[in-house]
């Protein structure tokens, strides 16, 4: 599948969740991180960017997980159009994908679905032979995403 393909994929099935405007921002997330209050979500300063997602990386660790599915097709394809390029972007991303999930659930929060099309992005990133994030993508993979990952306990 080529990358255009799985964006598609991405954007289609976490559409519902981009539809709905997020109770905190990852601007807000950033606030958060510097000890100050939230703003809320404001349409034209919460525009998904490359620029905006430079610029508020530190906030994708104080998503909720409705917040945190709102931005993961944006994560993702900024980390995959910049697959070449180690960023801060993609490791706030490939962190937010890392056990151990919280409570409430931000990774149990996902379809099997979305979970499927989370694999298939982390095995480009992992995988991929100019991914500059390759060795923490692989280890993200054997945590939580591989079949018989090391922290994942699948119900029987």
């Amino acid at each position: 599948m080529n990358h255009e393909a799985l964006l598609a994929d991405l954007r289609e099935a976490f559409a519902s969740d981009a539809l709905v405007a997020p109770s905190v921002t990852l601007r807000g997330g950033n606030a958060i991180d510097d000890y100050a209050s939230p703003p809320p979500f404001d349409p034209s300063l919460d525009v998904i960017t490359d620029e905006y997602l430079e610029a508020h990386h530190w906030g994708v660790n104080y998503l909720d997980a409705a917040s945190w599915r709102h931005y993961l097709p944006s994560l993702f394809e900024y980390a995959l159009r910049h697959l070449q390029e180690g960023s801060f972007v993609c490791e706030a991303l490939l962190s937010s994908l890392r056990p151990p999930d919280r409570t409430p659930p931000r990774l149990a929060s996902l379809s099997h679905e979305h979970e499927a099309l989370v694999v298939q992005a982390l095995d480009v990133i992992a995988f991929s032979n100019e991914s500059a994030s390759q060795d923490l993508a692989c280890q993200i993979m054997e945590e939580w995403w591989a079949p018989g990952a090391l922290y994942r306990v699948i119900p029987t």
